[in-house]
């Protein structure tokens, strides 16, 4: 295996087709951490699919792994989506928690692209946001989030309402550097004609998403 190590025991490498169960198995089982904390409605068991794994790496995902030896701990996602990158599915393994194996997959996806960077959770998984937080990542505003997850993800309206989105400096850089009003300025120019238009409707119909 090939990749960059962390630790005397700790690798971070890209997950191959091989890893697929591995990478199934942790973020079911780590998700039960949302079981009764997100809405009833949202949660469903297994938590994510198989189908629906296989669908999110065909959309373009690329999982990366942190491998102990030869047992993978931890997973992170990566997705290029117009001109960000954006953070998939963060899942450690439950017994291997509060070990920085998070912080450390976070940091090596950083480094993986220049793009501003967006992170999506459930806006109740306070200690995801604060994780977030904690390395670096602000927690964009409601007008600002509803727009960004219309933009850059395909969630249904009842996933916009609970989620919340934080975003990096390269991110906040396009916001303090454009004349624009904040919920247009955030975005990236080749997309500030759009969002002008969306941001009006997302303002008027925030309470509705």
């Amino acid at each position: 295996m090939t990749g960059q190590k962390h630790s005397m025991n700790e690798i971070i490498s890209p997950c191959g087709s091989a890893d697929l169960p591995m990478i199934y198995e942790i973020i079911n089982e780590s998700a039960h951490a949302y079981q009764g904390v997100i809405p009833a409605d949202r949660w469903h068991e297994p938590y994510m699919p198989m189908a629906e794994l296989i669908s999110e790496i065909g959309k373009g995902v690329r999982f990366y792994g942190s491998y102990e030896g030869n047992r993978l701990v931890g997973v992170m996602g990566i997705q290029d989506v117009k001109d960000v990158t954006l953070i998939r599915h963060a899942y450690v393994r439950t017994e291997c928690r509060n070990q920085g194996i998070g912080r450390r997959l976070l940091t090596h996806l950083n480094q993986l692209t220049i793009r501003p960077v967006l992170i999506g959770t459930w806006k109740a998984a306070i200690w995801a946001v604060r994780f977030y937080e904690k390395n670096g990542f602000v927690l964009l505003g409601e007008d600002e989030k509803n727009l960004v997850l219309k933009i850059y993800w395909t969630v249904p309206d009842r996933q916009i309402e609970e989620s919340a989105v934080l975003a990096n400096q390269r991110w906040r850089d396009h916001a303090h550097n454009s004349p624009e009003p904040a919920a247009v300025g955030a975005f990236p120019p080749s997309l500030r004609n759009g969002a002008t238009s969306r941001s009006a409707v997302a303002v008027r119909a925030k309470t509705s998403c």
